[in-house]
């Protein structure tokens, strides 16, 4: 495999190759400096609320403390059930102070798929919203978790709008809850450590920071675990391919995405944190109405999404309508599914800012491929390695061919920040990170399972997946989890299920089901019982009966055949 970057000649003028060698920090280190040099500058933006960076701090700190005073110590395992929420932040740093790797969890999962994760990781200590409560306390009783915090969403609200919530919405919403003795409140918990100092731990760039959900290539849930150094340099990487748009210190950094996912949690806020960009948190996405409220009050420069959430936007009579005020937006990212082409035209035209598509996965740690800032987007392309990412395509049968640009191959990535391995499970962490020889030197690459091809430019373009990762709404849906879930119902004997193409969704979910001989059931029956088990984006959108399904000489069921009608 020799060294080739043809995509070099078109970075956008003042984007450099490299950034090495990067820097030994982490964004506890950067969070301190802000707090030092820019105390007043805005850090988080919720609600109409303002934390500052000064504020994040003292709050993460004391939190820091209240944590320690728990029992919690380095290497610990701290699971974040929260929306974007600034608990989020400040349950985060106060971790990374104390040398504790951070989990983030879907909000949205189930008692059964919080399971899993939580004692496979061998979590003990979950801070979680008040109106997931009940469900964290349901799981409590079948793993080892020792300490459950629980945070009210309006903690963190302005005063009125926190009264207007309290009066209104509190009680309804599920948010008034009574803790179990044992159990903590976040607020009290800050608000005693308030004065406590902490012996921060010793943080390296090479330590684990955070364990974020995938499915890998094999379909199976199961932890990344990522490194302080990855945010580091992802964020440094970022900072030097939007320069020329995105200024510090005043430009807010729009964050609809969830920070339990990749493109948030280690995309967005290395940017923001390594070049001091408020982030403007919106707690859910798909609640449109908070959503441009929001960008009505901050007037994002940086507005991030996936494809449906920009054609929710566009569906909207008062943006039809010119009631709403983009222009603030001198740039948008869309990633996790294809954007379309009118989609992107009819957003650029109304915001006057340009969207550009890009490319990564969660063993990525975000090393992307991204289209230029200012120069030429070609339609279809996810863009190009970042400065210090680099992109091969490699034979997908054996993985050691390096393809010519226009073949069609497996995807594979090298680059600094990529994930240390899956959590303890080294034989899947070897098939997909694998060494191959650069010329006199050896590179670790990362096998992604996708199925692009480089242009002569290149550029990258994604045609397909080997994986059957189904990315729906910008969510990762594996097909396995949905299978074992039908599986279990006394009407099926066989299930098969793959993503489907889907004008708004990008992918839907669907399954093809055999029943059991004598047995029957509806389609709306199947998918009730999936919604009792898995959460809402996960449930098929569709289901189809068959009297039997494509199977390989093996008997495994062929998904790719399924989804072509066969």
């Amino acid at each position: 495999m020799t060294v080739n970057a043809p995509w070099l000649p078109h970075y956008d003028p003042g984007v450099p190759p490299t950034l090495a060698p990067y820097p030994n920090r982490t964004l506890v280190d950067y969070l301190a400096d802000a707090a030092r040099d820019h105390p007043r500058q805005a850090a988080l933006l919720f609600k109409g609320a303002t934390i500052t960076y000064a504020d994040l701090e003292r709050l993460s700190d004391a939190c820091a403390a209240a944590f320690q005073a728990l029992g919690v110590t380095r290497g610990d395992r701290i699971a974040l059930l929260l929306p974007n929420c600034p608990q989020f932040v400040i349950a985060q740093f106060a971790a990374w102070k104390l040398g504790a790797i951070v989990a983030p969890l879907n909000p949205l999962y189930t008692e059964q798929e919080l399971e899993g994760p939580i004692r496979e990781h061998g979590i003990e200590t979950v801070v979680t919203l008040t109106r997931f409560y009940a469900r964290v306390k349901q799981v409590q009783r079948r793993v080892s978790l020792r300490r459950i915090v629980a945070t009210n969403i309006k903690e963190y609200f302005p005063p009125l709008l926190r009264l207007l919530f309290t009066i209104a919405r509190e009680t309804r919403d599920g948010d008034r809850v009574t803790l179990e003795p044992g159990d903590h409140n976040f607020a009290h918990l800050i608000g005693a450590h308030q004065s406590r100092t902490v012996d921060r731990a010793a943080l390296t760039a090479a330590d684990p920071a955070v364990l974020l959900m995938s499915g890998g290539t094999t379909g199976t849930p199961k932890g990344v675990l990522g490194t302080h150094g990855a945010y580091v340099t992802t964020g440094l990487q970022l900072v030097a391919w939007t320069k020329a748009v995105l200024h510090p210190d005043n430009d807010v950094i729009f964050l609809p995405l969830p920070l339990f996912h990749v493109y948030g949690n280690v995309g967005v806020q290395a940017l923001a944190f390594v070049n001091r960009n408020p982030i403007a948190l919106v707690p859910n996405p798909r609640d449109l109405d908070d959503l441009v409220a929001t960008i009505r009050r901050v007037k994002p420069a940086f507005f991030n999404g996936v494809p449906t959430l920009y054609i929710g936007l566009l569906n909207r009579p008062d943006v039809q309508q010119g009631r709403v005020d983009f222009k603030s937006i001198t740039i948008c990212f869309s990633g996790s599914a294809p954007l379309l082409a009118e989609t992107k035209q009819r957003f650029e035209a109304m915001t006057g800012g340009r969207i550009i598509e890009g490319y990564s996965l969660t063993e990525a740690m975000m090393a992307c491929c991204v289209n230029p800032v200012k120069g030429a987007s070609k339609i279809g392309s996810v863009g190009m390695p970042l400065p210090d990412v680099r992109i091969r395509i490699l034979d997908a049968d054996e993985g050691t061919q390096t393809l010519a640009p226009g073949e069609v191959g497996e995807v594979v990535l090298s680059a600094p920040q990529l994930m240390a391995g899956y959590w303890n499970r080294p034989d899947e962490t070897a098939a997909i990170l694998r060494d191959h020889v650069d010329g006199t030197e050896t590179t670790r690459w990362l096998h992604t399972g996708d199925l692009g091809y480089l242009d002569t430019d290149g550029y990258l373009f994604i045609v397909d997946r080997k994986k059957d990762l189904i990315k729906t709404s910008g969510y990762q849906v594996w097909p396995r989890e949905i299978e074992e879930v039908l599986a279990t119902h006394r009407a099926v004997a066989e299930v098969g299920v793959a993503g489907v193409p889907d004008a708004v969704k990008g992918e839907a979910v669907k399954a093809w089901v055999v029943l059991r001989k004598g047995e029957s059931c509806t389609d709306q029956d199947l998918r009730a019982f999936c919604r009792e088990h898995l959460a809402p984006y996960k449930v098929p959108a569709s289901v189809e009966f068959r009297t039997e399904l494509p199977k390989t000489m093996v008997g495994k069921v062929l998904r790719r055949a399924l989804k072509e009608g066969k």
